[in-house]
């Protein structure tokens, strides 16, 4: 009869009980590692600090007249919750990026030979996006209210909007993963993570209600989780109602993590 070999005192139970503890902390350290790494270069930190900023200017000082009849205030209002979920799900196209520039450069090779789990490292940037996100979310709403955006409802709200546009960022990053991981460049994955972003973004209500765009269009933008989120960060941010938006958000980030956490997991252990 063949018998496991287990350390002195251990069962297969308490190993795991053990193991668990130490991904997070070996995933906390690597996500130490990651932010160093980003603060140390702040042009890392563009997309998530100068982009947001520069797309409200850009928006609401050149179209918002046009939009919205020569009232750039309200313009602001409505343009703002779109912004934040446009600039943040463009966020998380960096993770792919980062993924597979450690892997060319050789730094993957250095952590198979350190006693830490293999998934350590995915964990790890997952976290230190997590870091960007709330940067990101700050500074746009900080920056928002300089220009003149005001918030109509609670601080429960706003932190709950807060939470459910960094949950979908980290949603939608494991498809940046899995490209991440299928590709050989860094320079692929950004240009292949944009191509289907800047449609995603673009095609949506983050710009314009969608009942002033062509018919046709106005069936892709129904259909465009963006939309469903940046109307329930609307609803969240400006009052209104918010049932089957936030329904259909909760349902596509649902959808996101079971179509793509095996995709991205399954290239990660080829790769890594």
């Amino acid at each position: 009869m063949s018998t496991v070999s287990l350390p002195a005192g251990g069962t297969p139970a308490s190993a795991a009980s053990r193991r668990g503890p130490a991904l997070l902390r070996h995933s906390v350290a690597l996500a130490h590692r990651s932010l160093i790494k980003t603060f140390r270069t702040p042009e890392a930190l563009i997309d998530v600090t100068i982009q947001p900023a520069i797309f409200l200017v850009l928006f609401t000082y050149v179209f918002g007249g046009a939009i919205a009849a020569g009232s750039q205030h309200d313009y602001l209002q409505y343009l703002l919750p779109g912004i934040l979920a446009q600039t943040i799900a463009l966020a998380g196209a960096t993770i792919g990026v980062n993924l597979n520039d450690d892997i060319a450069s050789g730094v993957f090779d250095r952590f198979r030979s350190l006693p830490i789990s293999r998934a350590a490292p995915l964990v790890g940037k997952v976290l230190a996006d997590l870091v960007r996100y709330v940067l990101l979310f700050t500074v746009t709403l900080g920056f928002g209210y300089v220009l003149g955006f005001r918030v109509q409802t609670g601080v429960l709200d706003v932190l709950a909007a807060g939470a459910l546009v960094m949950g979908f960022a980290l949603c939608l990053s494991w498809v940046s993963v899995w490209i991440g991981m299928m590709v050989r460049t860094p320079d692929a994955v950004q240009g292949i993570t944009m191509l289907v972003l800047f449609p995603l973004t673009f095609a949506s209500s983050t710009f314009v209600k969608a009942d002033t765009l062509p018919g046709w269009l106005q069936t892709v933008v129904d259909l465009n989780p963006l939309t469903h989120l940046v109307d329930s960060l609307r609803a969240l941010l400006l009052g209104g109602p918010r049932g089957d938006d936030l329904l259909w958000t909760l349902l596509s980030m649902a959808a996101l993590l079971v179509v793509f956490v095996p995709l991205a997991l399954r290239a990660y252990a080829r790769r890594a």
